[in-house]
């Protein structure tokens, strides 16, 4: 059993190419201090005194600027290639980490807070476009997934690092968040020179071919319409659970970090394997389909277990297993309906989802707990989650499932 079992995690890391494992390494190095967009809700309302509402427009920044970040990142990346994106990302955001450490007006805050995540997120589709660079056709699923795996060893190692920080002093999240971004974008520089990069780029595009406008792909934009639906739920649980397990529950920041290291760790442990079972013996679609259906069933549990530990565990059991389910598939979603001249604009289209629904969940949270409380903002997600299931679901039905389907490359 034991060998069977070493066999099937030797089996899901072998065939990834070198230049995939060292992206997978400064992801790793920059996801470890990332400590201050999980504990920003609470840092504004318990340490700055902002309240719930305006903690929640805070949040929102990082969805503004996330999103317009993914546009510009996704725009300089198939006009100027994946590198210079990258490494610029890692510097500015670091730096301004740091100055966000040092705002403690609303107003300050907000703008400081918006223009980091500018920064910050243009680094997504330009790495985004740089795995699919280094990957084949049959590794690429698990490429994403390797780059999953080194985002939530960081998470976990940050999130329990940061609870621990944060019970200290507030001001060491944002040094260490800052400093292990620009660490990564040194990091990147030694492991894989800009000079190498840049040739490897220039003899690919030799073999480029014209593709569709991410931006009138009526099939991939439905399909970025149900992302937002579901990433909007997803969100909660960096914003506004938080706060409910802290004020709600009365967990300290020490548990709060533990519970968002255990959400890492258990993708660590199954994700790669998962996926190298899965991958290609179903649509995309239905796998994704699963898991924001699990992620629904997290969030409604939580309004009908007791506040202790183990329910708190349960949750994020729930919640873990359908982002290993879902996000993997999305995607190879994704990358399937680009081309290599397209890559960019699939990419940050798909990053632009996310940040859509990063503005809108902490508003949207904060709303509903304001009119009715911490329960009927849980059944909401979790409702936002089956409508998306559902429409995934159909989408595939409608629009993938024909006689000759057989694997996600008729995607």
């Amino acid at each position: 059993m034991l060998a069977y079992t070493a066999q099937l995690y030797r089996n899901a890391y072998s065939g990834l190419s070198r230049n995939s494992w060292f992206l997978a390494l400064v992801l790793l190095v920059n996801r470890s201090g990332t400590m201050v967009l999980p504990f920003m809700t609470i840092y504004c309302t318990q340490q700055l005194h902002f309240t719930i509402a305006q903690a929640g427009v805070v949040m929102s920044m990082f969805g503004v600027g996330s999103l317009v970040g993914a546009f510009l990142g996704g725009k300089i990346t198939d006009k100027y290639g994946f590198y210079d994106v990258q490494f610029s990302a890692l510097i500015s955001g670091g730096l301004l980490f740091l100055l966000l450490g040092f705002q403690t007006g609303f107003w300050s805050v907000c703008i400081i807070t918006f223009i980091l995540s500018v920064c910050n997120d243009a680094f997504r589709p330009a790495n985004s476009t740089a795995v699919a660079h280094y990957s084949t056709p049959q590794t690429r699923t698990r490429s994403y997934s390797l780059n999953r795996l080194a985002v939530n060893l960081g998470w976990a190692f940050g999130g329990a690092l940061g609870g621990f920080l944060a019970s200290v002093n507030y001001h060491l999240l944002f040094w260490v968040d800052g400093c292990t971004n620009i660490l990564s974008g040194l990091l990147l520089l030694k492991l894989m020179p800009r000079t190498a990069v840049v040739k490897s780029i220039t003899a690919k595009v030799k073999g480029y071919t014209k593709g569709t406008s991410a931006y009138k792909d009526g099939i991939y934009l439905l399909f970025l319409l149900l992302t937002v639906l579901f990433s909007i739920s997803f969100f909660q649980l960096f914003t506004m659970q938080p706060v409910f397990y802290k004020t709600q529950w009365h967990f300290n920041e020490t548990i709060i970090g533990m519970l968002m290291s255990v959400n890492g760790l258990l993708i660590i442990a199954v994700e790669m394997v998962l996926v190298h079972k899965l991958d290609g013996k179903k649509h995309a679609l239905t796998y994704i389909a699963l898991g924001v259906m699990l992620t629904g069933i997290g969030f409604a549990i939580t309004n009908l277990l007791p506040g202790f530990l183990w329910s708190a565990l349960i949750v994020v059991l729930f919640i873990t297993m359908g982002e290993i389910m879902s996000m993997p598939f999305t995607n190879a979603f994704w990358i399937s309906r680009a081309t290599s001249e397209n890559t960019g604009q699939y990419a940050a289209l798909y990053s632009m989802s996310w940040s859509t629904a990063q503005i809108i969940a902490p508003a949207l949270g904060s709303v509903l707990i304001n009119y009715n409380g911490y329960a009927f903002l849980w059944w909401v997600t979790s409702g936002l989650c089956m409508i998306s299931a559902a429409g995934y679901l159909l989408l595939y039905r409608y629009k993938f499932k024909t006689p000759s389907q057989t694997a996600l490359g008729s995607a």
